[in-house]
């Protein structure tokens, strides 16, 4: 089954650019193009695909807004084929892969927080892009490791001071020690595979905790358990 792809952004050299490296897979399809994010969030729910690679700064409606309502549960009909096993179905929802011009985009820390799957930035290599899209597609969390760190710790330590003044997040307490050490672990950005290797236990195990953690928490995906765990406090920024 092929990966539905949308394009997203405001310049169409950009487009046919990303159209070209698209063409060229034999797993991926381009379903459609959107110049602005009015027009994405239209697309996503006429196309239905199973990834939107989604440029930040648009006209009419930037890509943040536009990522909002496509993953809202009003903002679209449902995804494509692609699914994953640490997503709960009915969740199920185009996955956004953001795409910005520079390492440190205010805007990449807001767009995660929106809903978006990751982010690349838009030199990224051609190989990249299409191993990125795949990705995303099996539900995994894109988070380049050396983009992802200096950025939360730029744009997460403030939140993370304020929430300690708060209430833990709903469900945080219903984690069981196994569910929190897994938990921790996803937001320092690991794998399923990294994790198993870590704890010393199978992948599908890991699979296992990763769903009961998304659910307890009521998050959508990896990335959302990421800001929260940087939101919360529970992991520092910096720390190893």
């Amino acid at each position: 089954m092929s990966i539905r792809v949308l394009l997203v952004d405001d310049q169409a050299l950009v487009r046919a650019g990303f159209r070209m490296i698209l063409d060229a897979e034999e797993d991926i399809e381009v379903v459609g193009e959107a110049s602005d994010g009015e027009q994405a969030v239209f697309s996503a729910q006429q196309f239905k695909p199973d990834v939107i690679l989604m440029d930040v700064r648009m006209p009419n409606m930037d890509g943040i807004e536009a990522t909002r309502k496509i993953v809202s549960a009003d903002g679209a009909n449902g995804a494509g084929g692609a699914s994953s096993d640490d997503v709960d179905p009915a969740l199920d929802r185009p996955r956004v892969l953001m795409l910005t011009t520079f390492e440190l985009d205010e805007y990449v820390y807001e767009s995660l927080r929106a809903g978006a799957s990751g982010f690349l930035l838009k030199d990224v290599p051609a190989d990249h892009l299409v191993a990125g899209i795949r990705v995303v597609a099996e539900g995994e969390a894109l988070l380049a490791p050396s983009v992802t760190k200096r950025l939360i710790s730029d744009f997460s330590a403030a939140r993370a001071a304020k929430a300690k003044e708060e209430n833990p997040p709903a469900g945080l307490n219903e984690l069981t020690t196994r569910e929190m050490e897994v938990f921790k672990l996803i937001a320092r950005g690991m794998s399923n595979s990294e994790i198993a290797g870590e704890l010393v236990v199978s992948e599908t195990t890991v699979k296992t905790h990763v769903a009961r953690i998304l659910m307890k928490l009521g998050l959508r995906d990896r990335v959302q358990a990421v800001v929260l765990a940087y939101e919360s406090g529970l992991v520092q920024p910096g720390a190893s």
